[in-house]
């Protein structure tokens, strides 16, 4: 009632919602004995819409039978009952953002009224007062300040502002109230779309609506006094934007891809095309409905799919898919609002491509029944023939590769069928040699499969097996040696020409009458001969196993075995020979040298014998001294020590250091035994306290007396000083010469300097050096065809020479100073005298000079000549004047 709703300020009152609970007794009649009241809901602004099966709560009722017969009823549409008692919304309650709160008003005494009732009985005093109680309980209010949901039609064309529901306190007759709303729609954007006048309450709206933009408003009305005070609590104003049809269904996808088997039974699944609509789906304007427009193409029936009209679900309705000759059906699929209604519904459509999937349902079959091919024998992975197939199905794929198998025909596993990936095509392969003397052709039995299974239902078909004939073609085939490598033994040591063995091979070729050749291929040692054409090996030197050839006692040699067919074959062979040691090799004493103290007992030399032979024909050694010369034995003595080793040792007190050569007798162990007389240089030295040989001592004992060593020193020395003193000689007269050229100028030095080289090379004879480019050509045509201006740093500049004076056959003195002058100044001009680069340039000299030989020069002083005024040239002919110009001395 009102006062438990005044307790509860988080609840709205809203309109009653009764459920009856009614019982059938044994003569059924309907008793009508309680009323429940929902009382309110809480409200929750951040809920603004709810399913009809969201809002549920379950209402539970125990008669005095149970819960046997027990039916529910409410008087309010938004809700509805079920037989099971829960309660639920009838549909969507858009913009309450509610939960249900209910307060059950229920007396304790349920059980004993319908106890107490009988058919035809009414309900007794206490179920009377539960009555009165719930009437009061739904007591009307007073209606103008209770604003019951107000509806509003989307996309109304006005005229506008229109008004929706006039809000009145019952007090504006005392007083002078004023109306405002609050809330989105009002004062919260969407601005101004609902307002209210404020001195009649009538409120507006001021626009056409859109449900899919905003499907609910919820705005508070409030009521003032002129001086702002609250007369009324706020009211809930709940508007509802009534949905009309103004959108089409629109599909997710404009295109969907499907498949589907081949083959596949009617009622198959294919695919879902989806569509939405934007307008109310509890209502028409958002029921989509689907139905296929058009199938292309339409075979082998113009209807092979069909759509499930709610759900977009589509399935095959006819048999007949074939991949082979439909691969691809596209459909056209139209989704309608308005349940389906083609005359009021909107209408949108969208593509179906529906691809037909293959499966293995066409088996592979051979072109032609019969195939054949040639193979060399001898040969391998060679392709001997090519098996072609014909399959319907997917190429490249798992129902459309081939896979081949030899059946029969081919017990030995000579020949393989490998399948081309590109062309599907089997390749007959030789993986094992055949033999024409063997098998001249083969019959293969060969068939095919696909690399998936075959569909349920299918059969393989007969053409899915052929033969293939192989046949083999003969070659000349190399002859072989049967036992390769062929191993023989025998003593080493046997004579030249004695035969050892027979080494013949073995021509395959049976069906060509051809003959075998002999001949050696490797024999390193060259000790053995083949006979050309047996091959009998016999021997061309005495075998030795000592020899660097022999590996591990054994000797090997290869041959060839050549037959004259067209073309030619060979083959070769290796013959080992195991050479048995025979005593041919005396031993020999080791080591060679040694070195011992000059007094005994200090210490020893151990001896031992290297033998070339193998066991038996080698240790244990005998060790013994020769008799001869007597001072072998007299200063020496041998100990043995095992069958290999002695130890010899000095016999006498002392022995003066030097070096010794001791000789002994080696004796083997070989039947008949072999000894060697070895000779062991033995150094005699003084030693120190722990028995080692001392610096001096070695000399000494390699035959250098005291003084030989000192005079060897004193050599030494005298060597080293005169080295010095050289040294010391060449600085002092390298430091004169130095100074001697300071003291005299260049210009009076008129002596003839050598050009010193600090390196000569290795000579003419080690240098391929073309001399002629040092030479001056005798013609100038390389020169002056060059491009001006391009020149080789070493060549001869091109220009006009001067003209040097001609010196004349007699001269006379007076005129040498000017003959000098003249050619100076002609040389200074001369461009093309060197040096004209840096490099040093071997110029062309002439054919010859124009003066005389030296020899025409008269040195005698007799004659009336005056050469006086030689004196007066300067320092350069101070030595003619001394020889021609008559000094004081004359």
């Amino acid at each position: 009632g009102r006062k438990r709703r005044k307790k509860s300020k988080s609840c709205l009152p809203l309109n009653e919602i009764l459920i009856s609970v009614s019982t059938r007794a044994k003569s059924r009649v309907k008793i009508k004995c309680l009323k429940l009241v929902f009382d309110c809901f809480p409200y929750h602004a951040n809920l603004t819409h709810f399913s009809p099966l969201f809002l549920s709560v379950l209402v539970k009722f125990n008669n005095c039978a149970g819960n046997k017969g027990v039916r529910y009823e409410t008087n309010s549409l938004d809700f509805k009952v079920r037989a099971d008692g829960t309660l639920f919304a009838a549909h969507h309650l858009s913009g309450t953002g509610l939960f249900l709160s209910f307060a059950v008003k229920i007396a304790a005494f349920w059980r004993k009224c319908f106890q107490s009732l009988q058919p035809g009985d009414v309900c007794p005093p206490e179920v009377a007062e539960i009555r009165h109680q719930s009437a009061n309980g739904l007591r009307r209010q007073k209606r103008d300040w209770v604003i019951p949901p107000i509806n509003v039609p989307e996309n109304s064309r006005g005229p506008f502002p229109q008004q929706l529901v006039r809000i009145r306190s019952d007090k504006d007759k005392e007083i002078h109230i004023r109306y405002s709303i609050t809330g989105v729609g009002a004062d919260q954007p969407p601005m101004e779309v609902f307002n209210i006048d404020p001195v009649s309450g009538r409120m507006y709206v001021t626009r056409p609506m859109d449900r899919e933009e905003r499907a609910s408003y919820h705005l508070r009305a409030h009521a003032v006094d002129m001086n702002g005070n609250k007369v009324e609590n706020p009211i809930d104003l709940y508007i509802y934007v009534i949905d009309m049809n103004d959108n089409r269904p629109e599909f997710i996808n404009q295109v969907y891809n499907g498949s589907v088997d081949e083959g596949s039974k009617p009622g198959t699944y294919v695919m879902t095309v989806t569509a939405n609509d934007a307008d109310d789906a509890t209502t028409a304007n958002g029921m989509v409905r689907y139905r296929i427009v058009t199938q292309t193409p339409q075979s082998p029936s113009q209807n092979m799919f069909t759509i499930n009209s709610e759900t977009g679900d589509i399935v095959t309705v006819a048999a007949g898919l074939d991949r082979e000759k439909v691969q691809q059906y596209i459909v056209i699929v139209q989704a309608t609002d308005m349940e389906g209604n083609l005359n009021y519904g909107l209408s949108n459509t969208a593509t179906a491509i529906i691809t037909v999937t293959d499966v293995n349902d066409n088996p592979p079959e051979f072109t032609t029944s019969t195939y054949s091919g040639e193979v060399p024998e001898n040969r391998v992975e060679v392709v001997v023939a090519n098996l072609t197939v014909l399959d319907r199905d997917q190429p490249h794929s798992p129902n459309w590769n081939a896979i081949y198998r030899i059946i029969s025909g081919d017990p030995s596993g000579h020949f393989t069928i490998r399948t081309d990936p590109v062309t599907n095509e089997g390749m007959v392969t030789v993986v094992k040699a055949v033999d024409y003397e063997m098998n001249r052709a083969f019959m293969l039995t060969v068939m095919v499969s696909n690399q998936a299974p075959l569909a349920s239902g299918i059969q393989m078909s007969f053409q899915s097996t052929a033969g293939v004939t192989i046949s083999v073609t003969d070659v000349n085939e190399a002859p072989y040696f049967p036992t390769n490598h062929k191993l023989i033994r025998l003593e080493e040591g046997v004579p030249t020409g004695t035969v050892l063995t027979t080494f013949s091979a073995v021509d395959p070729d049976r069906f060509m009458q051809q003959a075998v050749r002999y001949s050696k291929l490797s024999d390193p040692a060259n000790w053995l001969n083949i006979n050309a054409t047996n091959g009998q090996i016999t021997t061309a030197a005495v075998l030795d196993r000592e020899s660097d050839y022999i590996k591990n006692n054994v000797y090997e040699a290869t041959f060839l075995a050549a037959d004259n067919g067209i073309p030619p074959a060979s083959g070769t062979g290796t013959l080992q020979i195991y050479l048995i040691d025979i005593n041919d090799n005396a031993p020999e004493l080791l080591p060679k040298e040694a070195q011992i103290c000059e007094k005994p007992n200090l210490n020893v030399i151990n001896i031992t014998a290297a033998d070339a032979d193998i066991d038996p024909n080698v240790g244990p050694f005998v060790f013994e001294l020769p008799s001869v010369p007597s001072a072998v034995r007299k200063n020496w003595t041998i100990s043995r020590l095992n069958g290999d080793y002695a130890q010899l040792s000095l016999r006498i007190m002392y022995l003066e250091a030097g070096v010794y050569d001791v000789p002994i007798i080696v004796t083997d162990s070989g039947n008949p035994p072999l000894y060697n007389t070895s000779v062991i240089k033995v150094k005699v030295c003084p030693c120190d306290e722990n028995g080692d040989c001392t610096t001096i001592g070695a000399v000494a004992a390699a035959g250098l007396g005291t003084g030989a060593i000192i005079a060897i020193l004193i050599c030494i020395i005298i060597l080293l000083t005169m080295v010095l003193l050289f040294v010391v000689w060449m600085k002092r007269r390298e430091k004169e010469r130095h100074t001697k050229q300071l003291l005299i100028d260049p210009e009076d030095d008129v002596r003839d300097n050598i050009l010193k080289y600090d390196e000569e090379g290795g000579g003419e004879e080690d240098q391929d050096y073309d001399l002629s480019q040092l030479q001056q050509p005798e013609t100038m045509d390389h020169v002056l065809n060059k491009t001006p201006g391009v020149r080789r740093v070493d060549e001869r500049p091109i220009g006009a020479e001067p003209q040097y004076p001609i010196r004349p056959v007699i001269p006379h003195p007076g005129d040498i100073g000017d003959f000098i002058n003249e050619g100076l100044r002609a040389a200074d001009n001369d461009p093309t005298a060197p040096p004209y680069d840096s490099l040093l340039v071997f110029d062309y000299e002439g054919s010859g000079s124009t003066a005389g030989s030296v020899s025409s020069l008269n040195s005698s002083s007799s004659g009336d000549q005056d050469y006086d005024y030689l004196n007066d040239w300067g320092p350069r002919f101070k030595k003619l004047a001394d020889m021609y110009g008559g000094g004081e001395e004359d």
